[in-house]
């Protein structure tokens, strides 16, 4: 059962750093975690990730201190995505 999620963007042209764009718990985790199946989003599942990211406001960027568990996410998208090409 999910219990938390958290939906990130970065946009490298106009973001320094990713943006919280949803977050959620129960059902409303489970309607982010559609969403992204649906468009074809990358998921990692990372409860500990989940939990520091849900301290974030939503619209606001990342915090400097969270850089490299979000580098973590990147790199973890990055491999999914060049699996599917």
């Amino acid at each position: 059962m999910i219990k938390k999620a958290i939906a990130l963007k970065y946009e490298k042209d106009t973001n320094q750093a990713p943006e919280v764009k949803a977050k959620g718990e129960r059902k409303t985790a489970q309607k982010i975690i559609q969403i992204a199946k649906e468009n074809g989003i990358p998921i990692k599942q990372d409860e500990d990730l989940v939990e520091l990211l849900s301290c974030v406001e939503l619209d606001n960027e990342i915090p400097p201190e969270m850089y490299k568990a979000i580098a973590e996410v990147f790199s973890f998208i990055y491999k999914n995505t060049r699996k599917k090409s």
